[in-house]
């Protein structure tokens, strides 16, 4: 089939991908002879503006006797997403060329741009990152060291069932309290750290460890302080020297966009001995937040009372937060070597712009991940397009577009839908941000991997239902084989690959509450720990996974096969979702390359594969 323009093949686009200020980028588009074509443009334009510019392309040259190509050289001074299309003209007309999807060109009156990533040519993400794994820690319900606690307010109910359920049931009142706590800390992650080196991790993320009154502590009640259920400053600088002295890095969980009602800066219930802006107009804090009508008509998240909305653009709260002596860099002071922001596409770019001069300007090497669910390179809130990703605000995000390609196709989705998710993703977002995306299959925010891979779905199931289900003995089992072809996926794909505390040891769950419980420790799934331990050494053991070059070779008939490539590694990674053995053909190339993972075997150019697995081919 005639296509005079894909995106994704170099001899069309010179540079795949997202190209930095001042790179020169060459679009090559080829039409047929017989059209008599005698001009050509390429039309572009920056995404949010109104007027595009029409270049001209020059006439380059024929291919054979029946096609002919055209080009232009495009150079960026400026970072932004660009929108483009062509043009060309012949004895009939202007026709123009516009994407169908997938890079892929066609010939209609009208029809989508193809984007353009332009980011800053000095935009540069830490390199100790790469090539790592990171662990995610809901810290209430990882470990348990077992030392008392000081300063615990009175109102908090102190589980030991650690088999148990989180409460869930409403008050009669409809509320959630979210007020049990099953005493994890931060000494219990510390006593773990051996644990987390042999799973190969290299960075721990902390969901949010600041004094809070609720057991998920996304409702900050004081930024300076641990939650003394948690332990304090001085066992927080421990972790984290212990945790350097392995090789671990510290990320912490920061949550600007809202705070609890129940805080030291709103302080609805006079809990804190400082004047709180909802008890009066004078407090210092009044004008973090947005009152309709002082004090109870308040702006909050997602209109959760409990959870008022912080005025992110007010210069106070931005110098408590980024200034010298603000949050960001105290914690980065004490040890952390990262933030996660959690709702990153509520927070404005002022305030995105100023945290990540005050991260860089502390440690130069912190990482600064947000939270966006979608493709983050072209995401609009606030109104306008976002720039999370052009090298002035966000290094990383949560990478939820890979998580929902490889669990659908795990489960039953096609190679082709895979191979669209991860691929508009590679094309959107720069190199930099690519090496470190957040890799995750499951979060505290989502089912857990193995229950989002062989359960139930659960939509329009209530918490009732989701308390009461779990996959029985047969379904467990089929979902701990696809648990290993999934990530086996997610640890050779660019990125980090993140494991959520208890993915790695079998843990089931639906949402939340029901994806936080306690850490089996004593229970674990031994065979599911060994397989990580395996993936961690891969990973490891091959540095072509922190950089490499990244290729889809074919995603077809429920099979998806790409590579990872440097200067001195090759690895080719192979996925089977069919209900089915299969047999894939592998160029010469491939002849002597063994499975890492013991899962197929290689005879010439065959490769048998196991039904719903995943094989990871390295050359010798």
């Amino acid at each position: 089939m005639y296509i005079p323009y894909n995106s994704r093949l170099e001899y069309h686009k010179s540079i795949f991908g997202a190209v930095k200020t001042d790179q020169t980028v060459t679009f090559r588009i080829i039409l047929p002879r017989d059209f008599c074509c005698h001009s050509a443009k390429l039309v572009i334009k920056k995404a949010e503006d109104e007027q595009y510019r029409c270049l001209d392309m020059q006439w380059d040259c024929m291919e054979g006797c029946g096609e002919e190509w055209w080009k232009i050289d495009f150079t960026a001074e400026e970072a932004a997403i660009y929108k483009y299309h062509f043009e060309y003209d012949t004895s009939w007309g202007t026709s123009r060329i516009y994407t169908v999807g997938n890079g892929i060109a066609a010939i209609q009156s009208e029809g989508d741009d193809w984007q353009l990533t332009v980011y800053d040519k000095n935009f540069r993400t830490p390199d100790r990152f790469k090539g790592g794994v990171i662990y995610q820690i809901f810290p209430d319900r990882f470990a348990f060291s077992g030392r008392e606690k000081k300063n615990v307010p009175t109102d908090r109910i102190l589980r030991t069932d650690r088999d148990g359920d989180p409460f869930w049931v409403p008050t009669s009142d409809g509320k959630v309290l979210n007020n049990d706590y099953f005493g994890g800390d931060l000494k219990g992650i510390e006593e773990k750290l051996g644990y987390l080196k042999e799973l190969g991790v290299t960075c721990i993320y902390l969901n949010p460890i600041f004094e809070a009154q609720s057991n998920h502590r996304y409702d900050t009640a004081d930024y300076e302080n641990i939650d003394p259920l948690l332990g304090t400053e001085k066992d927080f600088s421990s972790l984290c020297k212990k945790a350097d002295r392995l090789g671990i890095k510290i990320m912490l969980d920061g949550v600007f966009s809202h705070t609890g009602d129940d805080s030291k800066y709103f302080n609805r219930y006079g809990r804190y001995p400082d004047l709180g802006a909802y008890q009066s107009t004078d407090s210092p804090y009044y004008n973090w937040y947005k009152f309709n009508n002082w004090p109870d008509d308040y702006e909050s998240w997602w209109g959760i009372k409990i959870l008022p909305e912080v005025n992110e653009d007010n210069p106070d709260f931005i110098e408590y937060i980024t200034g010298k002596d603000g949050i960001a860099r105290k914690w980065l002071r004490l040890g952390a070597s990262g933030w996660r922001l959690d709702v990153a596409d509520e927070l404005p770019d002022e305030f995105l712009d100023n945290f990540r001069k005050a991260v860089k300007a502390e440690k130069n090497d912190a990482l600064v991940l947000g939270e966006v669910w979608e493709d983050a390179s072209n995401k609009s809130s606030y109104g306008k397009l976002r720039r999370y990703l052009l090298g002035e605000q966000l290094d990383s995000v949560m990478n939820y577009p890979f998580a929902d390609a490889v669990i659908d196709f795990i489960r039953n989705a096609g190679a082709e839908l895979f191979a669209s998710r991860v691929m508009n993703i590679t094309e959107n977002y720069p190199k930099e941000v690519l090496d470190v995306l957040m890799n995750h299959l499951s979060t505290h925010d989502t089912m857990r991997a193995i229950t989002a891979l062989a359960g139930e779905s659960c939509a329009y199931r209530d918490r009732k239902w989701q308390s009461t289900h779990s996959l029985g003995e047969k379904d467990y089992l089929y979902g701990v084989r696809l648990l290993k072809a999934a990530s086996a996926m997610q640890f050779a794909l660019p990125g980090i690959p993140t494991i959520y505390y208890g993915d790695e040891a079998g843990m089931q769950g639906y949402k939340d509450p029901f994806n936080r419980r306690c850490y089996p420790w004593g229970k674990e799934n031994t065979e599911l720990i060994e397989w990580y331990k395996k993936l961690g050494e891969i990973r490891k053991s091959n540095p072509v996974f922190k950089d490499g070059k990244f290729e889809i070779l074919s995603a077809v008939a429920g099979c998806v096969a790409f590579s990872r490539k440097n200067d001195s590694e090759a690895i080719l990674v192979i996925s089977n979702s069919n209900q089915h053995p299969i047999t894939y053909y592998v160029k010469s190339e491939w002849c002597d390359a063994y499975d890492l993972l013991g899962n197929g075997r290689v005879a010439a150019n065959m490769v048998d594969i196991e039904e719903k697995s995943t094989v990871i081919l390295k050359r010798k």
